[in-house]
């Protein structure tokens, strides 16, 4: 093998191991931060109910949401395109869809939480891959879309 073979295999595998080590070290922040910050939401009610039951008073702000585009790393998207070579599930991007949904979550509980809201019902999810595997695209991207009705509930928690 010679020195064409590895100046043309050398900057693809340094791009792997870059995006495999940067990849894996902003996975572990993102969600670092977002146990800290949902921690500072525990208080917060989430519930998927279309509406609350009748003995129960709301005050209603409206609705919310919370939105996030996040994108794959090279490290994940090159194993993802050779996982679709012979199908099956691309587990790669699981941790990404996981962060998505809880970085959404967490926005619109921010926003409910601005308002001086104390539960979140109705709440709804809605996602867009904006991004692809391909000659063209290289980046996978998720987009993830969290939204409900904002409410405040004398005494939330003991109900």
């Amino acid at each position: 093998m010679g020195f064409q073979f590895w100046s043309q295999i050398a900057p693809v595998i340094v791009l792997l191991i870059l995006g495999f080590s940067v990849g894996s070290l902003v996975e572990r922040a993102h969600f670092k931060r977002l146990a800290t910050r949902e921690a500072a939401l525990a208080d917060m009610i989430v519930s998927d109910l279309r509406s609350l039951p009748a003995a129960w008073e709301a005050e209603t702000f409206g609705l919310v949401t919370g939105e996030v585009v996040i994108a794959s790393d090279y490290f994940k998207t090159f194993a993802a395109s050779l996982r679709k070579l012979v199908g099956g599930e691309l587990h790669t991007f699981e941790s990404l869809m996981v962060r998505a949904r809880r970085e959404a979550v967490v926005r619109m509980l921010e926003s409910a939480k601005r308002m001086g809201a104390n539960y979140v019902a109705n709440v709804r999810f809605s996602t867009s891959n904006i991004g692809g595997i391909g000659r063209k695209r290289m980046a996978a991207m998720v987009e993830m879309y969290a939204y409900g009705t904002a409410l405040r509930i004398a005494d939330a928690r003991t109900r």
